[in-house]
């Protein structure tokens, strides 16, 4: 099964929710190496979300009006629309690694935050391939494997970090 949609707006969800869920989770990896403070972690991750949300629809708004501008653009897609995606996406992956904090011990949200983004760039990548390229298990794992190792450079400045702040 594959769905035919405008290529800004695929962009648009994949890019939105895949950074929401690296960048929330290294907020919440590299936060929670550095301090004992769930409530602190759960701040800076909000804060992250909302923020980045925000800036990710006006990016994406102000990149794709670019676009547009140029000559001979044969853009066709609306930046309302592509501005909406983003943010709604991102905020989508980033309470997706957020929403398990709530509810886990601080002594295991950093890996809960891990497995579920993991879980969720694997499965992103998944589907992406189900609904638009066929190639499942090549996708699944090279979303996971890129957005993963961003995900764990939050682990290792936070680690490296903890120690002298």
């Amino acid at each position: 099964m594959f769905l035919k949609i405008n290529q800004d707006y695929l962009r648009s969800l994949i890019f939105g929710f895949q950074d929401a869920l690296v960048s929330t989770t290294g907020v919440i990896v590299g936060i929670s190496a550095g301090v004992n403070n769930k409530p602190l972690i759960i701040l800076s991750a909000l804060v992250t979300i909302s923020v980045e949300a925000m800036s990710m629809a006006a990016g994406q708004y102000l990149s794709e009006k670019s676009v547009h501008d140029l000559p001979q653009n044969r853009h066709h897609d609306n930046l309302i629309i592509g501005s909406l995606l983003m943010f709604f996406s991102y905020l989508a992956g980033g309470f997706m690694v957020i929403t398990p904090v709530f509810f886990v011990p601080l002594q295991y949200v950093s890996v809960t935050s891990i497995i579920f983004a993991f879980t969720s760039l694997f499965i992103l990548g998944f589907l992406k391939a189900k609904l638009f390229t066929g190639k499942i298990w090549r996708s699944a794992i090279e979303m996971l494997v890129i957005g993963g190792l961003a995900t764990l450079i939050g682990l290792s400045v936070g680690s490296l970090f903890s120690t002298t702040i």
